[in-house]
């Protein structure tokens, strides 16, 4: 079983927004060395990306957890759980007890601690691109691809979703599944998140994913 060795820190509400809520900002897509630039947006999608995207379209549902890390190295983790089209949850461990879930409409960031709420669409947001029914890549999203023997990275980007931000993605070349992803933010930060110990096709009980809107009501609402 493979763990990490985590330390008690609170996260910001910046570095939440880095399991995948980067909205559409200002950041200039930089191309990592050694990837392959796709020529224009009509370019043919890679095989590799392609047979990654069919895999990753096909797990329903899924379970596990996570370690992220912060643009300064902080760490803090949880657990997560994914059920398609739509829903996420992400449960931080520590004091600070925020919790992300997507009920396959909005995205809300809760601090329970601070009894602090931010409400986004879905739609505004990276994870759409992830709990889709399908992995689109068409329309010029994937932006370079890297293969190696023990990884095979994407690059994406969505003006429509996320302005010029970037959000690359790294999977098993051999099982095609999803192993961490980096968001990289309007300032050009990057907030690095790694799962593990994941189970798929797992049965996750509806409330899991349920947004509770009242509550939501008289707080801060984001629509941008």
């Amino acid at each position: 079983m493979k763990t990490f060795a985590q330390s008690e820190f609170a996260p910001t509400r910046r570095q939440v927004l880095g399991l995948g809520l980067v909205l559409a900002g200002a950041a200039a897509l930089n191309v990592v060395p050694g990837f392959q630039l796709l020529a224009s947006a009509q370019a043919a999608v890679p095989p590799a990306a392609q047979k990654i995207a069919d895999h990753f379209s096909a797990v329903k549902s899924m379970s596990g957890e996570f370690v992220q890390f912060g643009p300064k190295g902080e760490q803090t983790g949880g657990k997560f759980f994914l059920e398609r089209p739509g829903k996420i949850r992400f449960n931080y461990d520590g004091s600070s007890n925020f919790r992300v879930i997507s009920d396959g409409q909005s995205v809300v960031i809760l601090n329970k601690k601070l009894n602090t709420s931010d409400l986004y669409p879905l739609s505004k947001t990276p994870l759409k691109l992830l709990l889709d029914d399908r992995i689109d890549l068409s329309g010029g999203r994937v932006k370079a691809v890297k293969e190696e023997d023990d990884l095979t990275t994407i690059q994406l980007s969505d003006k429509s979703v996320f302005g010029n931000a970037r959000i690359t993605m790294m999977f098993d070349p051999k099982s095609y599944e999803l192993r961490q992803w980096t968001i990289t933010d309007a300032q050009g930060k990057d907030t690095t998140v790694m799962i593990f110990n994941v189970k798929e096709g797992v049965s996750i009980p509806p409330d899991t994913f349920a947004i509770d809107y009242t509550a939501n009501r008289e707080l801060n609402t984001k629509t941008r």
